[in-house]
């Protein structure tokens, strides 16, 4: 059976490429929307971080309609941290639509999730993005485009792979860039022409494979999926199984069967082949299992979830302020929401420490971890976190690191500083290409190499950098690197911060406090330009004296201080180092808060 009423596409590309707005400008001219319906921007961003930050995370389905064919589009992450859920969600389609930036061209993430659609055979349509831009470099894109094809193998069928030249904010498609289109009917024609009909035995015994999880407090767990073979109603008896699992093997029964009509899910009476489907009632059902009829159980087998290369130590907060601000604040409630994130991120891995108040947290990347620490933050959970550590194994003997393929592009004239940095950071130089003004450098870097990296690209680059990088594989191990080349201003006593004790440390560093904040001892109020820590005393007061001096009194004059993002405190701390994480605020304290035991430490290394 050929479903030629149904297309399934994905829309892969690198971080901010226009993904999530051409999907935006596809559901209005599919008639998702009422022509009087107030939609917002990056309608598909539904979760708040992603609203902020402007990023997709996860990867969420649609669906138009179009000439009286169903279209389900699924808009996946282009941050290389995020890169489980786009390998997974492959499995659900039958082509992609591969987006690049007019002017970036092809980057490292577009590499990455190319490799895994070729891999699977899928069809690409290539899709330039923002030609409207005055930077826009149409056929240096597309060439770079073919080279990419080639590096990656791509069969005959893939290297003839159709172009598009689109503005996703402006909603325009066409095959020529000279004569943009007025709308995407060039888009959706080359859909329903190019990519394949989903297709299989719709009279056999029911198989689908669950390539994504959602959660929903009141259902459980929902399996998103696409019907391999046979059908799928509500009620129905299923069996679950694993084709990397032999264990795994039980009955269960389907409660709901939904399917995604835009932006929302509907009950379905009945889906069959090719449908992409939403099933609740299954309570133990993961990611990677397959839904079969009881009396044919035939795992279908699934793409191996890449490695995390990242970890983190998550522990109950012990600071002096501890339970002040939390509404979580112990081991339980913290390894409960740990596990629980487990339950539909698949990329991340947790595991007990030898301490009860502690666990190991590993990620994709930083971003992948932070993410998460905000998340938990905002839902009223207070932890401290250590610094990240990139996760070395050994093969055969030897020590193996994870590495990362680097790009970063900045102006022609700061190159020399990007070097220098990179030299410091064990990493090596794969090419590099002029683009105008700029340049457009690639490195081939540990993953610990790039820790706290970014803050200074933009400071040497005048705030004009761009970095990239995704996981390239191990190799082995490079050598010690210097994590930080500055020190930290330290609390000497508990108290309040007073304009008088500021003002005489901010001679020393620059600050993160200003006057009236809380502080105690051990915690982190700056950073020192020296290699080494400096205790202050921002809680001292100025003595009352009868003596007075012309002038003495005048109003002290404080440097405005440095307020960190987490992501700022995540790339400063050092390995002697957490940072307090609660719903209000983020403080960075050393691990020995009391001075006297912490010098004695220091001493004895």
């Amino acid at each position: 059976m050929v479903r030629e009423d149904l297309r399934n596409i994905a829309i892969i590309a690198h971080v901010d490429h226009g993904k999530t707005t051409l999907v935006d400008e596809m559901l209005k001219q599919g008639g998702a929307f009422r022509e009087n319906q107030v939609v917002e921007e990056r309608v598909m961003d539904s979760n708040e971080l992603e609203r902020e930050r402007g990023i997709t995370i996860l990867a969420k389905n649609t669906s138009v309609h179009y000439k009286g064919k169903k279209i389900n589009i699924i808009d996946t992450p282009g941050h290389a941290d995020f890169g489980g859920e786009v390998e997974r969600i492959l499995k659900m389609v039958d082509g992609v639509l591969l987006l690049v930036d007019a002017a970036e061209g092809p980057m490292p993430q577009t590499r990455f999730v190319l490799q895994k659609a070729l891999s699977l055979g899928h069809r690409v349509i290539v899709v330039v993005n923002k030609i409207d831009r005055p930077d826009a470099r149409l056929d240096e894109v597309a060439d770079e485009v073919l080279e990419l094809l080639l590096d990656l193998n791509a069969d005959e069928d893939q290297l003839e792979s159709p172009f598009l030249y689109c503005s996703g904010r402006s909603g325009t498609a066409s095959e020529d860039y000279n004569h943009p289109g007025k709308d995407l009917t060039a888009l959706f024609d080359k859909i329903l022409d190019y990519i394949p009909a989903p297709q299989g035995d719709s009279e056999g015994p029911a198989q689908m494979l669950v390539s994504a999880i959602d959660y929903n407090d009141y259902v459980g767990r929902i399996a998103i999926g696409k019907i391999e073979r046979g059908s799928f109603k509500p009620n129905m008896e299923v069996s679950v199984c694993d084709y990397h699992n032999a264990d795994t093997k039980y009955r269960s029964k389907i409660v709901n069967l939904y399917e995604i009509e835009g932006l929302t899910r509907t009950a379905a009476e009945s889906a069959t082949v090719g449908d992409i489907v939403c099933v609740s009632g299954i309570q133990d059902i993961t990611i990677g299992n397959t839904i079969c009829a009881p009396l044919d159980i035939d795992p279908l087998p699934f793409v191996k979830i890449s490695e995390p290369t990242i970890e983190m130590t998550f522990s109950v907060n012990d600071s002096p302020f501890a339970g002040r601000e939390g509404k979580f604040v112990t081991s339980r409630q913290l390894r409960a929401r740990l596990f629980k994130e487990l339950l539909k991120d698949v990329s991340l891995r947790v595991n007990e420490t030898d301490s009860t108040d502690s666990l190991r947290v590993s990620g994709r990347g930083e971003m992948h971890l932070s993410i998460l620490i905000e998340t938990m933050r905002r839902e009223g959970y207070e932890f401290s976190v250590s610094a990240p550590k990139a996760l070395l194994k050994e093969v055969d003997g030897q020590l193996m690191e994870p590495m990362e393929e680097l790009v970063v592009d900045v102006p022609a004239d700061t190159v020399g500083a990007v070097m220098e940095k990179m030299g410091q950071r064990k990493a090596e130089l794969i090419n590099m290409n002029p683009m105008g003004s700029r340049i457009r450098v690639e490195f081939k870097v540990p993953a610990r190499g790039l820790f706290g990296y970014r803050n200074e690209l933009l400071t040497d680059t005048k705030g004009e950098g761009i970095m990239s990088s995704v996981f390239m594989g191990y190799e082995p191990f490079k050598g010690d690197i210097k994590r930080r080349f500055t020190g930290s201003l330290v609390a000497f006593e508990t108290g309040e911060s007073v304009t008088y004790g500021l003002y005489n440390a901010q001679e020393r560093g620059q600050l993160f406090i200003g006057a009236g904040e809380p502080v105690y001892e051990g915690m982190v109020v700056g950073v020192s330009p020296k290699a080494e820590d400096i205790n202050v005393n921002v809680c001292k007061k100025k003595h009352i004296t009868n003596m007075r001096a012309a002038g003495s009194d005048e109003a002290l004059r404080l440097t405005p201080c440095k307020r960190m993002s987490l992501e700022e405190c995540i790339e400063f701390i050092g390995d002697d180092e957490l940072i307090e994480v609660t719903p209000k605020s983020f403080r960075i304290r050393k691990r020995i808060l009391d001075n006297e035991t912490r010098a004695k430490a220091r001493s004895k290394q």
